[in-house]
């Protein structure tokens, strides 16, 4: 019996995943490969969406790639590629900018935050187009299941949607995807503002745990984030949201249960538990690090790689984009 398959991207626009990365998606990939058949890309397409400077977006791109095969995703059991590497994910982007209205692309929650972060008038066509070129990236591979966060539901519904609609006009063509939600990690915060999510694009620096960061100022983060009045260990999302923030954290990364964490550190009080959830952050980048740092050593090794996996994804993308030539009527090639 054939594996489900399931898709998702991460997006090379830092020096470094996080830990919000790490724990919402990558960690999650590197399980999914276990049981279904996997595809994960480097989506530099993405990237380039709001201003991006070639050399960083090379290097990014690279850094990216080797963080995820350091973090445990395997070339034999997943296939991992660089977005730009497969033409048809742009090609079928815009065959589904030609199902989607106006209005429908217009309400997508990503642009209107960029934008207003931006200035709608600085804010490009692509950025506005995201949405569907990220479904193109899906409905190109069957994909199954897509891992995604609370905030990306309403993208996989729009993909859903241009799936369904395509199909209706054209005939059975894309498999609509079901959601992958891991609940238990959709929270982690910014250490200095534990009322935002962890994100490169709005935390402060001190705010962001980095995989690729030294143990030093990884361990100086933890002890500096920011914490509640009295000196209890409890879980208590309104009244101790820091400490119930770095509760999270330390259980992602260990496994223990948050209720066996606040027995553990009863009467203990905010050190002794910062400096063991700085431990557990450490434990977890450290070897990640060193593998990357090994792999971007050899870019030629690293680029073949990826290479083999873009052969992978380019043999399914043909595939789709066959009968979608001639589902939407486009001539063969003679």
């Amino acid at each position: 019996m054939a594996r489900p398959r399931v898709l998702s991207g991460i997006q090379p626009t830092a020096d470094s995943f996080h830990l919000g990365n790490y724990l919402g998606a990558v960690r999650q990939w590197v399980t999914l490969q276990e049981t279904h058949d996997a595809f994960y890309c480097v989506v530099d397409l993405h990237a380039i969406t709001v201003p991006t400077e070639p050399d960083a977006l090379r290097r990014r791109s690279r850094v990216a790639a080797a963080q995820l095969f350091a973090a445990g995703l395997d070339p034999e059991r997943s296939t991992v590629f660089v977005q730009s590497h497969v033409r048809e994910h742009t090609e079928l982007a815009w065959v589904l900018i030609c199902l989607t209205g106006m209005g429908e692309a217009a309400r997508m929650t990503q642009f209107k935050d960029k934008s207003a972060k931006f200035g709608e008038s600085a804010a490009s066509v692509g950025l506005f187009t995201y949405p569907i070129l990220q479904a193109a990236d899906i409905l190109l591979y069957q994909a199954d299941r897509v891992p995604v966060g609370a905030d990306q539901k309403q993208h996989l519904e729009l993909t859903r949607d241009l799936g369904q609609r395509f199909n209706h006009r054209f005939g059975d063509t894309f498999t609509l995807p079901e959601p992958y939600i891991l609940k238990e990690v959709e929270k982690i915060t910014d250490l200095q503002d534990p009322s935002a999510k962890m994100s490169k694009s709005s935390s402060s620096p001190a705010g962001i745990l980095d995989v690729l960061e030294q143990p030093g100022p990884l361990r100086k983060k933890v002890m500096r984030a920011v914490t509640d009045t009295g000196s209890e260990v409890l879980f208590d999302e309104e009244n101790k949201p820091g400490i119930s923030n770095l509760l999270r954290i330390q259980s992602a990364l260990t496994g223990t249960a948050i209720p066996d964490l606040v027995n553990r550190y009863e009467g203990q009080g905010y050190g002794t538990f910062k400096k063991d959830v700085a431990e557990a952050v450490v434990e977890a980048f450290t070897p990640i690090r060193e593998r990357t740092e090994k792999l971007l050593s050899d870019e030629t090794e690293l680029d073949r790689m990826l290479a083999v996996g873009a052969r992978r994804a380019s043999e399914v993308a043909r595939q789709t984009m066959e009968m979608v030539r001639d589902r939407v009527g486009f001539l063969p090639l003679a």
